[in-house]
């Protein structure tokens, strides 16, 4: 089944992911909308490129992502329509697809379909990304012709996988761009001179103690058993991680 998912640095309060939403409604109104991310690393493609990568394997093969990560919009930065393994990813040609593609095992890109209304030069989530996302989800493709060149979204001096922290959870938990299973043996993650050490999940260490494990998205974090390790560990989004 088609659905929608928001992947966005725009957060739940304020007007902007609402007015979103209201224009899929309106647009295509049978399709189920979710928010897989309303806090991606603010002004950040980079970091939320790999947080991306990370989250969209759950959804499913059919599904249209709407990726929103933006802080060139209104200047020269263009727009992009991927389509990676049967998923679309809509949203600005700033790098924010480039794991997403370098990834996949297909991948075609295109620009975003043109806008059909007015467009603001602050808020592309709605008045691009949005509309292009509905009519892909009513069944519009956009024309082969205009195809862009192949690894056009791709960033080459981008690394496989990120040593930065992408997110802090509301638990203070601190996900990295690093995929879990990269990292072999008992390799020590550092985070401000602090080792932590590899385990399995949080029952498996003393309350208190500072620890790593492979997350539920296949992402290494630091955590805190029953503390928050972004504040134990001085640490915040874009904040660099050491791997021993």
């Amino acid at each position: 089944m088609t659905l929608i998912a928001l992947f966005t640095d725009f957060g739940l309060d304020g007007p902007y992911t609402g007015q979103m939403k209201a224009v899929l409604h309106a647009a295509a109104p049978d399709v189920p909308v979710v928010d897989l991310c309303a806090d991606a690393p603010l002004f950040d493609p980079m970091g939320a490129a790999y947080l991306l990568a990370a989250l969209a394997p759950i959804l499913p093969r059919e599904a249209i992502v709407v990726g929103v990560v933006d802080p060139g919009v209104g200047s020269d930065r263009g727009t992009i329509m991927l389509e990676a393994d049967g998923r679309w990813f809509v949203g600005p040609d700033n790098g924010l697809f480039a794991l997403i593609a370098r990834r996949a095992e297909t991948v075609r890109a295109f620009p975003a379909f043109a806008a059909e209304g007015a467009v603001s030069a602050s808020f592309h989530g709605r008045d691009i990304f949005a509309p292009a996302a509905a009519r892909l989800a009513r069944g519009e493709r956009p024309d082969a012709a205009t195809a862009l060149p192949p690894g056009t979204v791709d960033r080459p001096d981008w690394p496989d996988d990120l040593d930065r922290v992408v997110y802090v959870d509301r638990y203070g938990n601190v996900m990295t761009g690093r995929r879990a299973w990269t990292l072999k043996g008992a390799t020590d993650l550092i985070a401000h001179g602090r080792p932590a050490r590899r385990a399995r999940t949080f029952s498996d260490v003393p309350v208190g103690q500072v620890f790593w494990y492979e997350n539920a998205n296949g992402l290494a974090e630091l955590a805190v058993n029953q503390c928050r390790a972004d504040t134990g560990l001085g640490l915040k989004v874009g904040d660099p991680i050491t791997v021993r």
